[in-house]
């Protein structure tokens, strides 16, 4: 099951939620699945290994000009997850710097500083939606990653 079940419903809730996401802020694919739904017809352990993927796969199917900041979603070690050195990876970077967000010299945004913490919980329940994960790390988490 390489897609959700229903995309076109799945990519209107990652898009409507990625709308919420303010400037100099990231999410990463894990956190906004993690605020969805699991859909129906597939089972919870399918959607915790694949709910990523297809909010990946939405994220790329972006309509233009619909005002979705696709921009600020990345993966979950705070890296553009586009083709290194393609024009896309570097719009979306550029895009970011714009609005303030730095990124250190392995090319990562540190999600202490600059990670979304979700909408608020009004905006979630009149979705239909759970509070997301946390993308910070513990100290000790923070210290591991620098040495990854």
């Amino acid at each position: 099951m390489w897609s959700p079940p229903d995309p076109k419903t799945f990519n209107a809730l990652v898009w409507e939620i990625t709308k919420q996401i303010p400037p100099g802020c990231v999410s990463s694919y894990g956190q906004i699945a993690s605020m969805m739904p699991v859909p129906e017809g597939v089972a919870p352990p399918t959607f915790d290994r694949l709910g990523s993927r297809w909010v990946g796969a939405a994220m790329n199917a972006t309509p233009q000009g619909e005002g979705i900041p696709w921009q600020r979603v990345v993966n979950s070690r705070g890296e553009i997850s586009l083709p290194k050195g393609s024009s896309a990876a570097a719009k979306q970077r550029t895009l970011l710097e714009q609005e303030g967000v730095t990124f250190d010299e392995r090319g990562r945004v540190d999600l202490n500083r600059y990670s979304w913490e979700g909408p608020d919980e009004a905006w979630l329940n009149e979705h239909g939606l759970a509070s997301p994960k946390s993308l910070k790390k513990s100290s000790a988490d923070a210290k591991q990653q620098r040495l990854l």
